[in-house]
């Protein structure tokens, strides 16, 4: 199935290759770079490429690409499913998947993705499966292999890939029991000069750090699970009940791990949390142009913008900024002519607002169009979507555990037109 991996830096750098079943040449990823180079921007690079003998499969994560080398054809979202499980893999293991990360640990790199794949196959994909099959790296035990020769691999093979539940392993003792859960939404949205919206969609997720003795069989429920489309679930979940009643069921994994994730389209009327008066304005043979933004909340249930940052890519024919900000900082960046606004925290009381002239090269005509505005920004105890949690339940242990659950919504690609 998947022959090579590829690590290729933003640079365009291949830092790092893993080959399965042969040695494919370095030179396959030249047909990357010629896709990367028609894109104007590293997502929108094409996930497939087929070239004369292969085909490149490649997903972009933490500024690095993970391309993946197939000889025969395999469904791509089963490779892209896989790629994205390493990314997962890695941030576990090192806390962050970064390009000095991976060099810093290039052998347990190495070693996790031989036990990952076997002969170009899936085997062990779950995280606590493989922190017994190869211990994450810590400084002690770096000197100590170091200093012994020694290697982080195991020295037992994990219980749970011997059982009917190979995501989990057996005998899993805590002294106390808790679940959590962490609903997670990202909002897509475009909206136009207006204020009315072009485009909406949520992409959510579940995420789940469950540390429970024994094998408990838990059952979680909505208040408006018809809210979901679009579901991916972890292989724990048992899909009939779900399909049947609405109700996931399933024996967790140990530790963290994606419980599932979700979209909610644009029919479903996506609510949207912040709005933007804005002024931008450039005059014929004027050398000044004005700049004027106002942020403030708009379907929150009452809850509190925060990390709330506005981005702005100028027209060339601006020199520079005079603004003054009402609420945080603000910079521009004279070649890059980017203007950023870190907000923060947005008052509903006193809005924040940005407000000023641009100075503009003399003798150029205006500019054909006006720039667009992107904002970040996080929303705590708040799922944008409107899902809710009912009940989580729990089965097969006699003891009760400690369940906690956290809703978050935060911008993904948010842009408002002006």
């Amino acid at each position: 199935m998947i022959h090579s991996l590829f690590l290729i830096n933003s640079s365009g750098d291949i830092f790092l290759e893993k080959h399965w079943k042969s040695v494919v040449s370095r030179s396959v990823c030249d047909y990357f770079f010629e896709a990367q180079e028609k894109a104007n921007e590293s997502e929108n690079v094409p996930p497939v490429i087929p070239t004369p003998h292969h085909f490149l499969i490649s997903v972009y994560r933490d500024r690095i690409f993970f391309v993946a080398v197939i000889q025969s054809e395999v469904p791509p979202l089963f490779v892209i499913e896989f790629l994205h499980r390493v990314v997962d893999t890695f941030q576990d293991y090192f806390g962050t998947c970064s390009e000095v990360a991976i060099k810093d640990n290039v052998v347990v790199v190495y070693e996790v993705l031989e036990e990952m794949l076997d002969n170009g196959f899936p085997l062990a994909t779950e995280s606590n499966i493989l922190k017994e099959l190869i211990r994450p790296p810590t400084i002690l035990r770096t000197v100590v292999n170091t200093i012994t020769g020694s290697t982080n691999v195991g020295d037992h093979l994990p219980t749970g890939q011997l059982s009917v539940v190979p995501w989990r392993r057996t005998g899993v003792r805590y002294a106390n029991n808790e679940a959590y859960f962490d609903v997670v939404e990202e909002i897509d949205a475009i909206i136009d000069k207006s204020g009315s919206t072009v485009f909406a969609e949520i992409q959510g997720v579940i995420d789940a750090c469950v540390k429970l003795t024994g094998m408990p069989d838990l059952t979680l429920s909505f208040m408006n699970p018809r809210l979901l489309d679009d579901v991916s679930f972890h292989p724990c979940v048992r899909f009939k009940r779900w399909e049947s009643e609405r109700i996931l069921s399933f024996i967790p994994p140990d530790g963290n791990f994606r419980l599932l994730s979700y979209h909610v389209s644009s029919q479903n009327l996506v609510a949207i949390p912040v709005y933007v008066k804005h002024n931008i304005s450039f005059r014929d043979g004027s050398s000044m142009g004005r700049f004027e933004i106002t942020v403030g909340p708009k379907q929150t249930m009452g809850k509190t913008v925060e990390g709330t940052v506005v981005t702005s890519q100028l027209p060339k024919v601006v020199l520079n900024m005079n603004l003054t900000s009402t609420q945080g900082n603000y910079t521009f960046d004279p070649v890059t002519k980017v203007v950023s606004w870190d907000i923060g925290k947005i008052n509903p009381q006193k809005l924040p607002s940005l407000k000023g002239t641009m100075s503009l090269q003399t003798g150029t005509p205006k500019p054909d169009e006006n720039p667009n505005i992107n904002i970040q920004f996080k929303i705590q105890q708040l799922a944008i979507s409107g899902l809710k949690v009912n009940r989580l339940d729990m089965y097969g242990e006699k003891y009760k555990p400690f369940k906690g659950i956290k809703y978050m919504t935060k911008a993904g690609k948010f842009q408002v037109r002006t």
